[in-house]
């Protein structure tokens, strides 16, 4: 008798220790009662009784999707392949399972074709300029289309765009040429500024009295500093009319001293 009150406890305590399920704080449980969904298990020991009751764990914490490269032509016709990155995360465990069979691989899968369509929509320049921007839309449809699913899409990230060898080739000339572009617009407007800045002393100097001779000995300091230049030097014309005047003025004071000696 006793011995069989010790096997009967013995297989309930069996029962009892192998329907004992732990749920992590990061997962929640679906739990089913004859393949029906009856509710959600939060983290901790749970009782499961086997045969009447099954459960599933489903992770809440972020997960990342790599899309492998997919190709695809963009709005102006050029074949591009695009890879990218999803971050998502169930915030619905219930949904997640009884709404679609395996929500890894149809995020993937979804991402794949929204890649393909979004980079169809956009030109080559606006895909490698605004990458942000073709990241959030391709994040905004898979979002609003795995929404039903409990996930929640948080981010989308463009890895890598992969160019033909022969369009990589053009896009580098149209660079250099603008470039080049940017390099004659620099240089026109200081040489604007230099003679902007030219004109303006070249008006003070020919204002203030003596600025040019002044302007001129420095020049020819400068020069000077080097013995083995040959200096050609241009008498300033107000150097000549100094002179003439000094020419006329002495004639008439030698005439005085001869008059005042009569």
């Amino acid at each position: 008798m006793f011995d069989i009150i010790g096997i009967i406890l013995g297989i309930v305590g069996f029962i009892v220790l192998i329907s004992i399920k732990q749920v992590n704080q990061y997962q929640k449980g679906v739990k089913f009662r004859l393949g029906k969904y009856v509710g959600l298990m939060e983290p901790g020991w749970r009782l499961v009784w086997p045969i009447f009751y099954f459960y599933k764990k489903v992770d809440l914490r972020v997960k990342a999707v790599d899309v492998p490269n997919q190709e695809a032509i963009t709005k102006d016709n050029i074949s591009v392949s695009v890879n990218a990155v999803i971050y998502y995360k169930v915030h619905e465990a219930d949904k997640a399972i009884l709404e679609v069979e395996d929500f890894y691989y149809a995020i993937s899968q979804l991402a794949q074709t929204t890649m393909r369509n979004a980079v169809g929509q956009v030109d080559l320049d606006d895909l490698l300029s605004q990458r942000d921007r073709v990241s959030e839309n391709i994040r905004s449809v898979i979002d609003k289309a795995t929404d039903p699913w409990g996930i929640k899409v948080l981010n989308v990230e463009l890895k890598d765009i992969t160019l033909p060898e022969e369009m990589k080739r053009v896009i580098g000339k149209q660079a250099e040429a603008e470039r080049e572009k940017r390099a004659m617009i620099i240089k026109a407007g200081g040489e604007v500024i230099a003679a902007n800045n030219m004109a303006k002393a070249a008006k003070i100097m020919s204002e203030a009295k003596g600025a040019l001779h002044l302007r001129t000995l420095q020049s020819i300091n400068d020069i000077s500093s080097d013995q083995s230049n040959t200096i050609v030097f241009a008498i300033p014309l107000e150097i000549l009319r100094a002179f003439e005047g000094f020419g006329k003025k002495l004639p008439k004071e030698n005439k005085n001293e001869g008059d005042k000696d009569k």
